[in-house]
C-alpha cells in the first residue's frame, strides 16, 4: 500500500500524458495555453479575494463575532449547541482557512476526541465556504446579480451545521 501510495500521482501524469499523445494533443502546448488562462483568471479574481478576506478580518477584529455570539447564546443553550461552535458556524461559510483556525483552536483547547472536537470537525468538513465559492465561481464567469444562490447556500450552511451537532452527538453515543 505504501508503494502505491508513493506512485500514485506519478503514475497517474504519465496515463494522462500517454493517453495526450496518443490522442494526438500536443500536451505540453495545451499545458501552457491553459496555465496562461488559469494565471489571468487568477489575475482577475483577485480583487474578489482581497473583498472577501478583508471583510473577514473586519468582522473578526470589530468584536461583531463576539457580539454576534454572546447575542446568539441564549438560543444556542436553548438548542444545546456549544457556546464554542458558534463562531466556527458563522465563519465557515466565508472562509476554509478561518474554519480551519477555529478547528485548530478547538481542538488544542478540547481535544480532538472531544464532543467539541468531533463537532468542530464534521462542521469544518460538512459544508462548503459559501461565499468564498460564490466570490470565486461567479466572479470567474461574470455573474453579477447571483439572486438566489447565496441564500440556499446559506440554508444549505445552516442545514450542515445542525446536521454536524447531531451526527457528532450520536457519534458520542454509539
Amino acid at each position: 500500500m505504501k508503494l502505491l501510495s508513493v506512485w500514485a500521482i506519478p503514475l497517474f501524469i504519465l496515463v494522462v500524458l500517454a493517453c495526450g499523445e496518443y490522442k494526438g494533443v500536443k500536451v505540453y502546448e495545451t499545458f501552457i495555453e491553459g496555465a496562461g488562462t488559469g494565471l489571468k483568471t487568477g489575475f482577475q479574481l483577485l480583487p474578489y479575494f482581497l473583498a472577501i478576506f478583508g471583510a473577514l478580518a473586519v468582522f473578526k477584529t470589530s468584536g461583531a463575532l463576539s457580539l454576534f455570539c454572546r447575542l446568539t447564546a441564549p438560543l444556542a443553550r436553548l438548542l444545546r449547541i456549544p457556546e464554542e461552535i458558534i463562531p466556527l458556524g458563522l465563519v465557515k461559510p466565508l472562509s476554509g482557512s478561518g474554519t480551519i483556525g477555529f478547528l485548530a483552536d478547538l481542538t488544542q483547547k478540547h481535544g480532538p476526541d472531544s464532543l467539541l472536537g468531533l463537532m468542530a470537525s464534521i462542521i469544518a468538513g460538512g459544508s462548503e465556504t459559501t461565499f468564498y465559492v460564490l466570490t470565486v465561481y461567479l466572479g470567474a464567469i461574470g455573474i453579477s446579480r447571483p439572486k438566489h444562490l447565496v441564500g440556499m447556500g446559506l440554508l444549505g450552511d445552516l442545514a450542515a451545521f445542525f446536521a454536524a451537532i447531531v451526527i457528532a452527538r450520536w457519534f458520542q453515543i454509539v
